[in-house]
């Protein structure tokens, strides 16, 4: 191929000149192509040579220099594979530039010409074949092409980057390099004549670890299901292990829930002074990798992506102070954190901001930034490296942003009068109070009633409206209750209120000691960040609910059914109000993310997000919930739970070794977890003390449901050990976690489940809940964000692999009476299966990948193939696929085996057929060859044949029962092929037998037939559907 011209320095290097003429030199690689075979010592030396150093040449081993008349300087114009190609660009030169060279005096002008012609050629080539440009560097793009060539792969599979290292194959270390893309982890070795290759797929690892050794500081650990493969010798293995870790996350993420990978190309281009090895896929991961880290720190909405960030410094007017940290910008948000962790964080929503402007400069404060916001706050940032492009850049965001609000507004202009509406929603929390009237209309919140006049619409929380308070808690619990309103309004008043608020260690003091009744749902939408996507979707949740209602599937069945299980002891849910609140939002969250749909344990969480909060707030917070706090919990596998649980065990071992054995020998680790993380601990603890944990989640994360989870395994170490079955572990847990009292709280108790629990172990001593969080901080608080990340891929993979292993196992267990196969082929065939509909998904096919895979479906419907990734597995697996017509053949048989007629088939219809065709007998084989040439005819009642001797009319007279294999299937005539009639040649494997006897035995089949009642029972099981639909037609 032509490539760029590129100086080389010393030409006759390893490489031997076939041809010459004045201006061009096509040279050969030593050691390659010649008549010497490999070259000798010489050429294994320098295929060594160019494996180790990344080389082209070991791919391109042919090339065309271009070197001007008196000069000493050559130019690489074209490379190629193979003689042919390197041969064509040769003669090409010859006929087409030679002569017109000739014709110029400066040398000068001859470089200028023949660059300027080369790159031409290019710019064409490229522009005819549609490919694109992009900004890999030339070395990048040598990569790719030595990655297809060495591995065999297509130009679909996207090579990410390639790193140096040595793969141990046994206890020899083998020196090479190791190729990463989308879809396959690959290795490629040559030394002195000995080639290691590797390929595996990200989809089959199911272990990936970075350790260390005495010998070797430095390995990765690559596990499959089938072999452990080790590489070692890193440049920088810290890199190498992050892209495999997000690599191997994007594979688990598409046998999740079939989520393939789309590159952005929205990303700036590259600059001129990049790091050369960079690929345009790798920056992408990279960028994809620090949003995510930045909208996890700052809760932002999972669309956000991050622009860059800076060090600066921010004045804090609470402290008088100037806080080093890193400023973050996005599209819609500026973010503030400082370099101590806790010490002050800040989140700035554009929509929110005012002012932008360049404040002057001084020896104390250098290149200052002031931002103002609606609020009439104003935030000071100093130390700005470069703050006249940081200007322009917010301000291009700021002008997107506007340009957005007044596009919504027009939208929602009908109940949206002034700019400022605008932003009621998100500023609600600032200016009203959830205890507003139900029936004032002064506060601009619209109005709206979705199920007609019988059912009232709440708009305001359910606690506001169903509050007791029994009177001899009213006046010491109330006064506590009223300080602590007083300690978060002094809070506000200090460090501001709503979205832009610093948030300081007071912050997270003031959440620990517990939120006030009548401010929880206000903190909540903020902790966790609800606000930001409720203020950005105004009218998204009532059209989401006018959509879902009245509508019925499998998800509003089960939450019909969990409706009157939600907190039935709370007056809230004692009538159809509340009720129909849930239903509601449940519903709706049902429509907005079918993947998930709806779990159990989604209802008690639902309903106390409605208790705080109104309709819409409690939808959004069950968003954050869902989709960026709990990722994966409620899906149709609680695989986010699963991991979760994985995490705790290894947590429990850290932490409380004395403890964690026991624990995996009665097995109540795996009990526990599920029940405490689902439910963020509503469902096992006293209700005024469970939404104390709530509102530290909001705030933490699940860093403190780990925490506490592990204190109260703390707590009970004495008498766990002395436990004697799962059982007896449950029970003290079950006991300790309904003393857990809050005696802080006005409600009046509510009865739980654990108190009706009785045994013969005594009363539990009461167990205040703001003490248990304070020791959980204590004893567990060094748990850190990115080790619970850490540890989650680690179990995402154990996880997904053991789920896809327990799917192999049903669907073998499922089939395995229904076919003439081994469980051991069946589980064979079940991966090649799954491995074809993965391919199609990394490079495409005919139909939508989407379609073929739905983890909601039985297990033998999850995968399905279509016709184009079929045909591929009858050319390998079926007997019959030899032959000109095996396309035609495997058709006819794909038609048959796809009963539904959504040109889909699943796993049991694709081994029905294989089966029959392989361990069938001969009667079975006829049949199954005569529907294959019945074409549909919807219009005619056409019957199956009374015998399969009528059959015997499409073949030739002469078979033989023991063939197997299709030789050869030919056109009768053209009629006869339109109607789907076809000799079909057969070749005998066990030698030839009278054909006479042949008919005396189908003879005797049709009349033994014949005596029989015609029903699905004695037919092959093959196409069962299509035979219960005929025998009814015929009956009719």
């Amino acid at each position: 191929m032509w490539v760029n011209p590129e100086e080389v320095l010393l030409a006759n290097a390893l490489w031997i000149t076939e041809r010459a003429n004045p201006y061009f030199i096509l040279q050969r690689r030593k050691g390659h192509g010649g008549d010497g075979g490999s070259g000798g010592l010489a050429g294994l030396l320098v295929g060594t040579l160019d494996v180790v150093l990344d080389s082209s040449a070991r791919v391109a081993p042919y090339r065309i220099l271009y070197q001007a008349p008196d000069s000493m300087i050559y130019w690489t114009i074209a490379c190629g594979c193979s003689r042919k190609e390197i041969t064509e660009h040769w003669e090409w030169l010859e006929q087409n530039l030679l002569q017109t060279l000739s014709i110029f005096e400066n040398e000068n002008d001859i470089n200028t010409f023949v660059r300027g012609k080369i790159q031409g050629i290019i710019a064409e080539y490229n522009k005819i074949n549609g490919i694109r440009e992009d900004d890999d560097t030339e070395k990048f793009k040598e990569a790719i092409v030595k990655f297809h060539k060495l591995f065999g792969l297509p130009e679909e599979e996207k090579l990410v980057n390639y790193y140096s290292c040595s793969y141990w194959k046994g206890k020899v270390p083998r020196q090479g390099w190791m190729y990463l893309s989308i879809n396959h982890l690959c290795f490629y070795s040559f030394l002195m004549g000995r080639e290691a290759k590797l390929l595996i797929r990200w989809v089959d690892i199911t272990q990936l670890e970075k350790n260390a050794t005495l010998l070797l500081p430095d390995v990765i650990k690559v596990s499959t299901r089938s072999s452990q493969h080790f590489f070692s010798v890193f440049l920088n293995i810290n890199e190498t292990f992050k892209l495999m870790e997000q690599l191997a996350n994007i594979a688990m993420r598409q046998l999740l829930d079939n989520e393939g990978f789309e590159q952005d190309r929205s990303l700036p281009r590259l600059k001129k002074k990049s790091p050369k090895k960079v690929s345009a896929l790798k920056r992408d991961l990279d960028a994809r990798a620090k949003s995510e880290r930045y909208r996890a720190l700052f809760r932002l909405p999972k669309d956000e992506k991050l622009d860059g960030h800076t060090d600066c410094t921010l004045w804090t007017p609470f402290n008088k102070m100037h806080i080093l940290g890193q400023m973050f910008v996005s599209t819609n948000y500026i973010c503030f954190t400082s370099k101590e962790e806790n010490l002050c964080s800040l989140i700035i929503p554009l929509r929110e901001v005012t002012i932008v402007e360049k404040a002057d400069s001084s020896s104390v404060l250098p290149s200052p930034l002031s931002i103002s916001t609606k609020n009439r706050m104003t935030f000071l940032f100093a130390n700005l490296k470069d703050r006249d492009f940081l200007v322009q850049r917010i301000s291009d965001f700021l002008q997107q942003t506007t340009s957005k609000m007044y596009f919504d507004k027009e939208i929602s202009g009908s109940y949206n009068s002034s700019d400022d509406e605008v932003y009621s929603r998100a500023s609600s929390i600032i200016s009203s109070s959830p205890q507003r009237s139900l029936s004032s209309e002064a506060d601009g919140e619209r109005q709206f009633n979705l199920n007609g006049n019988s059912i009232p619409t709440v708009t305001q929380a359910l606690m506001t409206m169903y509050r007791r308070r029994s009177p001899e808690e009213f006046n010491p619990k109330l006064a506590k209750e009223f300080l602590k309103e007083q300690a978060w309004k002094i809070h506000f008043a200090e460090y501001g209120q709503g979205i832009c608020m610093y948030r300081t260690e007071k912050t997270r003091d003031l959440v620990l000691k517990g939120i006030p009744e009548s401010m929880r749902g206000e903190l909540w939408l903020l902790l966790s960040g609800a606000i930001n996507e409720m203020a950005t979707h105004a009218g998204y949740y009532e059209d989401l609910v006018e959509k879902s209602m009245g509508k019925y599937n499998l998800a509003t069945e089960e939450i019909e059914r969990d409706l009157h299980r939600s907190l039935p002891e709370h007056p809230a849910f004692q009538n159809e109000m509340g009720i129909a609140a849930l239903r509601r939002v449940l519903t709706a969250y049902a429509f907005r993310n079918p993947n998930i749909g709806y779990c159990q344990a989604m209802n008690i969480v639902t309903s106390v997000l409605l208790l705080y909060a109104k309709e819409e707030e409690a939808f959004w917070l069950l968003v954050a919930l869902c989709e960026r706090m709990l990722p994966d919990y409620y899906n149709t596998r609680v695989v986010g739970a699963l991991v979760d649980q994985g995490v705790f065990e290894e947590l429990a071992r850290d932490y409380i070794p004395q403890l964690y054995d026991c624990m995996q020998d009665l097995g109540v680790i795996s009990t526990i977890s599920l029940s405490w993380f689902l439910t963020l601990f509503l469902s096992v603890m006293p209700f005024e003390s469970a939404v104390v944990v709530v509102d530290c989640f909001f705030y933490e994360g699940i860093k403190v449901i780990f925490q506490l989870a592990l204190a109260v395994l703390d707590a009970n170490v004495d008498k766990l050990l002395n436990c004697k079955d799962d059982g007896e572990a449950m029970t003290v847990l079950g006991k300790y976690l309904d003393s857990v009292t809050n005696k802080d709280s006005t409600l009046p108790p509510i009865p739980h489940l654990h108190s009706l629990l009785s045994d013969d172990l005594g009363p539990y001593s009461e167990v205040d809940i703001f003490r248990l969080i304070r020791t959980s901080y204590e004893k567990f608080g060094s748990i850190r964000a990115d080790l619970i990340e850490q540890m989650r891929f680690k179990q995402r993979l154990k996880v997904i692999q053991t789920l896809e292993d327990t799917t192999k196992r049903n669907v073998v267990r499922t089939i395995v009476t229904e076919t003439s196969f081994t469980i051991d082929e069946l589980e064979e065939l079940y991966a090649l299966f799954k491995a074809e509909h993965l391919t199609s998904c990394y490079w495409g096919g005919t139909s939508n990948a989407i379609d073929r895979h739905d983890p909601s479906l039985p297990y033998l419907e999850q995968y399905r193939i279509d016709f184009e990734q079929f045909k591929g597995m009858f050319a390998l697996l079926f007997p019959w696929a030899c032959g000109t017509h095996s396309d035609v053949l495997a058709a006819r048989l794909f038609r048959l085996l796809d009963e539904n007629g959504d040109s889909l088939i699943n796993f049991r219809e694709f081994v029905s057929g294989l089966s029959a065709a392989c361990h069938g007998d001969l009667t079975e084989k006829l049949k199954l060859l005569y529907k294959m040439h019945v074409l549909p005819d919807p219009s005619s009642d056409q019957e199956e044949p009374d015998s399969a001797f009528e059959a015997t009319q499409y073949f030739f007279e002469d078979i033989t029962p023991e063939c197997t294999h299709v030789v050869g299937v030919d056109s009768r005539n053209k009629q006869g092929a339109d109607e789907g009639f076809v000799n079909v040649s057969v070749k005998s494997e066990k030698g030839k037998k009278n054909s006479q006897e042949n008919r005396n035995y189908l003879r005797l089949w049709s009349q033994e037939n014949k005596s029989k009642a015609k029903n699905a029972k004695d037919l092959p099981k093959l196409n069962q559907a299509l035979t219960k639909r005929k025998s009814y037609t015929a009956k009719t």
